[in-house]
């Protein structure tokens, strides 16, 4: 695998391209063993890169700011064209200066040395392999039967909250709670944005996905959320992968059920939150 070193000045040249053309890297936690948890991937624009700190925007998702810890270790994916490259980082602290348009920043150590991603695996290198959460997700025949479901996902994880939760996975949604849906396609969850999540989905059900506009998704965070994650979603933008797979931006909606965005974005910034207090917590024990 080629890897970019620090001495060369190739992976400067990518990051200040990115940041030229107002784009985006991806941000996810490091992993600290393997427990069979899934990673999560933020978007975060390229504001800089100033000497040894490479400057982003605050990543958000729902409207929450995504909050790193300083010191917490970091996993870096940039994007040119089709070539993929990952590194190594850690937050540093928030950045006191603002980008363009106001946003507020963070401060991240700059890559001592890049790699690009295996051809056919786009999340892996020698030195960290990304496992991506699996969705489920069904076109939406009926956006107004979304309720009963949605309010039993408010109500599971509530007592998840509360430790009131049975040990094990949550319970499967009966049939009669159920969305009035179509037959489901797989996913996989490629990032979260700001508004909603990236997908990859699969050669098999590419066709598919274009001929329905409104779906009803469910994805898991585990172990860092047990309660899985039920909302409804529009397809925002598509395009066609050069592995024929396509990617979906994916707009949640919440007009038939306003209420279930603050549960979907609490479940989302517990997950992240538990994903640092875990690799803080072995840190600070080694």
């Amino acid at each position: 695998m080629p890897a970019i070193r620090s001495r060369t000045a190739g992976w400067r040249q990518c990051l200040n391209q990115i940041c030229t053309r107002r784009g985006s890297i991806e941000l996810a936690v490091r992993r600290e063993g393997d427990h069979g948890s899934s990673d999560l991937l933020f978007r975060a624009r390229v504001l800089g890169l100033d000497g040894g700190d490479l400057r982003v925007e605050t990543p958000i998702t729902l409207g929450q700011a995504v909050e790193f810890e300083p010191g917490l270790e970091l996993i870096g994916i940039m994007a040119i064209g089709q070539n993929r490259w990952m590194f190594h980082t850690r937050c540093l602290d928030r950045d006191a200066s603002r980008g363009p348009d106001g946003t507020q920043g963070l401060r991240l150590a700059a890559p001592e040395q890049v790699q690009r991603c295996q051809r056919r695996r786009d999340y892996r290198i020698e030195t960290a392999d990304l496992s991506l959460p699996a969705v489920q997700m069904w076109p939406l025949l009926d956006p107004n039967s979304v309720l009963p479901a949605e309010r039993l996902s408010a109500v599971d994880f509530q007592r998840e909250v509360e430790g009131l939760a049975m040990p094990g996975p949550a319970p499967e949604i009966e049939d009669d709670l159920l969305p009035s849906l179509g037959p489901a396609i797989d996913a996989e969850l490629v990032n979260l944005g700001g508004g909603g999540i990236g997908i990859r989905v699969g050669v098999d059900a590419a066709a598919v996905v274009g001929r329905h506009a409104s779906w009803w998704m469910r994805f898991q965070l585990t172990p860092w959320v047990r309660t899985p994650i039920c909302v409804s979603a529009r397809i925002a933008h598509r395009h066609l992968r050069s592995d024929r797979s396509v990617y979906c931006g994916m707009c949640f909606e919440f007009s038939a059920n306003p209420g279930h965005r603050a549960v979907v974005s609490r479940q989302i910034m517990q997950a992240i939150a538990n994903m640092q207090r875990h690799q803080l917590s072995l840190r600070k024990a080694g």
